[in-house]
């Protein structure tokens, strides 16, 4: 995975096919941990992917790090966001060694992609200030519009990677279950599990109804005590 990190980038842009839910989900979860968490935390981010997540961050919290391990996305973040007071590092998770220890360390949409999931986790818990905590988003396999695809008999096996899934570079889906039981592995407490996007149709669907912001808002409102139905998880966890 280390060696074709580039390749993916095409899946970051705004002709991406399913860049209607990256839009939604990319910029309601970042507005929950703002939420959640003072502007006096030093965060640190992995990956900078589409980049909302990292400009949201850096204009809230007072220090505020992203470290990403490709030279194209890296490049790609500064030019859409030439102002950006972000710390950005270039480096592999698996080797990074940031200085000192942080109040929030944000895995957002990461654990999907990588080799190893576990090496990662319990790496960065050692990057933990006392009462820190992790925040990590995956895509949710056993979603509502999964579901209703496999009932359907459009989708033979919810837990299998899609083309989307594919296109972004994913290498495995998670559950509610599977993602509680790799968190407690790794040696985590989890302390916050909310639901992102209550989706309830195909991306083409939903396009096609010109729905408007209230209604999109609506489904990511509803969506929060809804992990096991929505589109992805958010989860929050501390040191055991």
């Amino acid at each position: 995975m280390k060696s074709n990190l580039d390749q993916f980038l095409g899946a970051y842009g705004e002709d991406f096919a399913y860049a209607f839910d990256n839009a939604i989900v990319l910029n309601w979860y970042p507005q929950r941990l703002v939420q959640a968490h003072p502007a006096n935390s030093r965060v640190l981010e992995l990956g900078i992917g589409h980049g909302f997540t990292c400009e949201r961050f850096s204009l809230h919290f007072d220090h505020y790090e992203v470290v990403d391990g490709s030279p194209a996305m890296i490049s790609q973040f500064r030019k859409s966001y030439p102002s950006s007071c972000a710390l950005v590092h270039e480096g592999y998770f698996e080797t990074f060694e940031p200085e000192g220890l942080f109040d929030l360390i944000v895995m957002g949409f990461v654990l999907e992609h990588v080799d190893d999931p576990e090496l990662i986790l319990k790496r960065f818990l050692r990057f933990l200030g006392p009462g820190g905590k992790i925040a990590v988003a995956v895509p949710n396999a056993e979603s509502l519009h999964r579901r209703l695809g496999h009932a359907a008999g459009l989708l033979p096996d919810m837990m299998a990677l899609g083309d989307g899934d594919l296109a972004l570079g994913h290498l495995r889906t998670y559950t509610v279950a599977t993602l509680d039981q790799l968190l407690t592995d790794c040696g985590y407490c989890v302390t916050r599990r909310e639901g992102i996007f209550l989706k309830p149709f195909t991306t083409g669907q939903l396009s096609s109804l010109d729905l408007g912001p209230d209604v999109l808002n609506a489904m990511c409102e509803v969506g929060l005590g809804y992990p096991e139905l929505s589109a992805a998880l958010l989860f929050e966890a501390t040191a055991t």
